[in-house]
């Protein structure tokens, strides 16, 4: 898992993660490369598992791992690059993500299979909604 920048701060809880709507999200490198939309939570604990941001001028969205991102002012910043995150699957907004869909976005930013989220969404059953969009308050 990536260290969060010197600048930045460890993941906000919740309340806070929700106020990086609108946030820009910036690469290893300083680029400007998406903006958050939302946040997704674990279907059964509800702690903040994924940032769902919208990639690019054609709008993508997908969703970047919550533990690898940093806040900063008005920005957050993920430990990966351009490429790497305009390749991330693609996922359907205000929908649920399944464990297969969380599984290739584990895989995609190489989140180790024994590890973390990976783990976690592993040992569940097939074609579970794994995690869903929060809701503010």
């Amino acid at each position: 898992m990536a260290e969060p920048a010197a600048t930045g701060s460890a993941p906000a809880p919740l309340k806070e993660a929700l106020g990086w709507v609108g946030f820009r999200v910036d690469d290893m490198n300083g680029s400007r490369v998406a903006r958050v939309e939302g946040i997704y939570v674990d279907a059964e604990d509800f702690e903040p598992v994924w940032v769902i941001v919208k990639v690019g001028r054609f709008g993508k969205v997908t969703a970047l791992p919550y533990n690898e991102c940093a806040d900063g002012p008005g920005r957050i910043w993920i430990a990966h690059g351009r490429k790497v995150i305009r390749g991330a699957p693609t996922i359907q907004p205000g929908k649920g993500l399944t464990r297969e869909e969380e599984l290739d976005l584990c895989d995609h930013f190489l989140i180790r299979p024994d590890r973390g989220r990976h783990e976690v969404v592993d040992s569940r059953p097939e074609g579970a909604v794994t995690s869903e969009p929060a809701e503010a308050g």
